[in-house]
């Protein structure tokens, strides 16, 4: 395991993110406690050191495991959750992003997890309802607080996010340091929008559901979906089972699973892009974390963006199909400023 700094900031975090979604049994699906110790210990022997969570996830069960896992330890980790979604659907006020809502979770959330402070506080989902000046702002409170480090805002359009940063930057509020996504080969409509904003404002990517619901894991193509997976057959697409076809044959070719080939491919380009890896039983995480020893070559990558490539849309495809309009010959002389991945472009 390796480490990259939390966007423009010195905390240091792993490559892989541990997910805890699965942590517990109250929405039936899910891992007891012994196994969840099981995987805790595999990904913190693995190097692993951020746990994310979130207030809600398994009606509260989750947090309290990870705060029973951590509690020796909780120096060494990075601790991670989120606010937004309702933890008491009788109660207006007991979601979105409002002030209320943040104060009411936070304080909850320190108590199940058993800390004096989070590491990492997210933004759950965007709430329309709630001005990002009131949510940045009760942020930056908790931040002074010193119940909360650094800011995180997961599922939300680009502009939201950068609005909320610069809206940050000229008040001195705390930033967002890092966004969560969902991004997988199936999945990539983020590169059109969120990654570039990612990549222009110095931001981390926490990429949540690497392989697709479990539709990545190799069960579709091996014909052990229908017990193995909480996807249906008939929810999966023609283009979905083409995807998984060529994530098999790389994975074969090889000598890896189909997991390991799709969770590499969210790290191939990106050092800044984490995957939040999940899983109901040992074997699933250890298998996961083995992509951390995979590298993926120029023809693997090559097949499998071919396979799961996305159209970019007005204005992406526009600009880019009237750049010799717009700037003449002269234009194709002028060399892109590189990324921070090295790279220009996606």
């Amino acid at each position: 395991m390796r480490y990259h700094l939390l966007g423009r900031t010195g905390l240091r975090v792993s490559e892989i993110f541990l997910g805890t979604m699965t942590f517990g049994e109250d929405w039936g699906w899910g891992a007891p406690p012994a196994e969840c110790r099981r995987m805790f210990d595999a990904y913190a022997e693995a190097g692993g050191n951020v746990i994310d969570t979130a207030v809600n996830y398994t009606d509260g069960a989750s947090e309290r495991i990870v705060g029973d896992l951590v509690g020796p330890v909780r120096d060494h980790f990075v601790l991670s959750t989120k606010y937004t979604l309702t933890t008491d659907r009788s109660d207006p006020n007991a979601s979105g992003n409002h002030r209320k809502n943040l104060t009411r979770s936070l304080e909850r959330s320190l108590v199940a997890l058993k800390t004096d402070r989070v590491d990492i506080y997210w933004v759950h989902i965007w709430d329309p309802r709630t001005p990002i000046e009131e949510t940045m702002r009760a942020l930056d409170d908790a931040v002074r607080a010193g119940k909360v480090l650094y800011v995180g805002i997961s599922d939300a359009p680009a502009w939201v996010i950068s609005r909320a940063n610069t809206l940050a930057e000229w008040h001195g509020w705390t930033s967002a340091a890092a966004i969560q996504v969902p991004y997988s080969l199936i999945q990539r409509d983020v590169e059109r929008d969120l990654l570039p904003m990612a990549e222009s404002l110095g931001l981390s990517v926490a990429a949540w559901s690497p392989l697709a619901g479990g539709l990545l894991s190799g069960k579709f193509t091996s014909g052990q979906a229908a017990q193995s997976t909480r996807l249906s057959a008939e929810s999966v697409s023609d283009r979905d089972l083409a995807i998984a076809r060529a994530v098999q044959e790389v994975a074969s070719a090889r000598g890896a699973s189909p997991s390991q080939v799709s969770i590499a491919w969210t790290m191939a380009r990106h050092s800044w892009v984490h995957p939040i890896v999940g899983a109901r039983h040992l074997h699933q995480l250890v298998d996961n974390l083995g992509s951390l020893d995979l590298s993926l070559g120029v023809e693997d990558l090559d097949r499998l963006d071919s396979a799961s490539g996305i159209t970019m849309g007005f204005p992406h495809d526009f600009i880019r199909e009237t750049a010799g309009f717009v700037y003449g010959p002269a234009g194709e002389l002028v060399a892109d400023r590189l990324a921070r991945s090295g790279q220009s472009g996606m």
